[in-house]
């Protein structure tokens, strides 16, 4: 097992197009560059804001391989939305067939807080496919709350838990828990808002989506370069953009839009039963975006 590295692990959304949702392979290739531009530590395909659990095999397996080919030598993890073991194990195997030599580790989310069961699911995951596994504390997307013991309980158990992903609020406290306790890497998520805090709590970067990744890396080279303070000046004039994308249920729809607008992708759809964007809110993204044009 190795552990996951430190820094920026950019979540990718699934750009599509046209009026059935097609996966968008050239705008995907668009993000992937994003990414690799920065450059990234690595990046997230089919996470949650991936709308991984919208898709069926043959476009999982199109979408991790798309991104491989596009990556160079950019480590991938692939997200898995199964919560079941049986299906799980299914996507994983398509994952890591797809990911190739790119693949640093499956994300797989906390199906229940018992740790024997829970150790049980990953283990299996991990036996059936030789990979590493990302353990997503993730209660918003997954409904199900853990505490702090019980993951340390089934990352002591599970000696292929290549990271925690931890993004059950206060994720300060509960990253400032986790890395007193635990040598394996902590990362955050939620789109970076609370990401200065969590850097200062022991977070060994970031892993999630923003439409300008490129502030969450300078915000944590600063902190590595400078402490607390320079993150947080670095990092302070794009928390509105960071505040305003991260609103709950309709986060992935502005996100796109704004990527859209980048010129990322071409398409800013999501697949139902996700809120698309809210028309009222239009402006609000033009005055932001004028903002964030003076930062360079």
């Amino acid at each position: 097992m190795t552990h996951l590295k430190k820094g920026l692990w950019g979540v990718l959304a699934t750009p599509f197009s046209g009026p059935s949702f097609d996966v968008d392979s050239e705008s995907l290739k668009r993000e992937v560059a994003l990414y690799t531009g920065i450059p990234s530590t690595g990046m997230v395909v089919l996470g949650v804001f991936g709308e991984g659990s919208t898709l069926d095999t043959a476009e999982q397996r199109l979408i991790v391989s798309t991104v491989a080919e596009a990556a160079g030598d950019t480590p991938l993890v692939v997200g898995l939305s199964a919560r079941s073991t049986h299906v799980a194990i299914e996507q994983a195997r398509t994952a890591v067939e797809a990911a190739g030599s790119n693949l640093a580790a499956l994300m797989v989310q906390v199906n229940t807080p018992q740790p024997d069961a829970l150790t049980a699911h990953f283990t299996a995951i991990h036996e059936a496919t030789g990979a590493d596994i990302v353990l997503q504390d993730y209660p918003v997307a997954s409904g199900v709350k853990i505490s702090t013991a019980q993951i340390l309980a089934v990352v002591e158990r599970c000696p292929f838990i290549a990271a925690v992903k931890s993004e059950a609020p206060p994720t300060a406290a509960a990253i400032a828990a986790l890395t007193r306790a635990t040598d394996v890497p902590v990362f955050g998520g939620l789109g970076g808002v609370g990401l200065i805090d969590e850097l200062a709590a022991g977070a060994s970067g970031a892993m999630t989506g923003f439409s300008h990744p490129e502030a969450l890396q300078v915000a944590i080279q600063a902190n590595d370069d400078g402490g607390f303070r320079a993150a947080r000046d670095a990092f302070a004039p794009w928390l509105p953009l960071a505040n305003f994308e991260g609103q709950p249920g309709i986060g992935l729809a502005l996100r796109k839009e704004i990527l859209k607008r980048r010129g990322i992708i071409a398409d800013a759809s999501v697949r139902p039963p996700s809120p698309k964007l809210p028309a009222e809110l239009a402006d609000m993204i033009d005055a932001h975006l004028d903002a964030v044009k003076e930062l360079g």
